[in-house]
């Protein structure tokens, strides 16, 4: 894209600069169509690499099973995450682990698309 605004600007110098000198009428400029970009997916409240909420969760979920979102998991623990790691697969997908440590172990939830796939205990 850069280089399509980089070429627009030069050929607008360049045709502002031939105006100038020239008695030929002026040349309309060519409007540069703006790069399409896909809006990226909202999935509502999720958590953020602070391990905090970024919305309000839907409070729907009454029990740590597969398919609650990320903030609905921090609601029912009470607590913030030891760790958390956000990013994206190789399909594009929001992919987010949670790590909790309690004292009787570990456990690690993976997220999909803010909706929880499976637990590591």
């Amino acid at each position: 894209m850069r280089v399509h605004l980089l070429a627009a600007a030069l050929l607008a110098v360049s045709l502002s600069a031939c105006n100038s000198t020239s008695s030929a009428p002026p040349v309309a400029s060519v409007p540069v169509a703006p790069a399409s970009m896909a809006a990226a997916p909202d999935f509502g409240a999720v958590i953020g690499p602070d391990g905090r909420c970024t919305g309000t969760p839907s409070a729907t979920a009454a029990a740590i099973a597969p398919g609650i979102g990320e903030c609905d998991l921090l609601t029912l623990k009470g607590k913030a995450p030891t760790d958390v790691l956000v990013g994206e697969s190789g399909k594009g997908q929001r992919e987010v682990q949670v790590l909790y440590s309690e004292p009787g172990g570990r456990e690690l939830y993976f997220f999909v698309n803010n909706k929880l796939d499976r637990i590591v205990k």
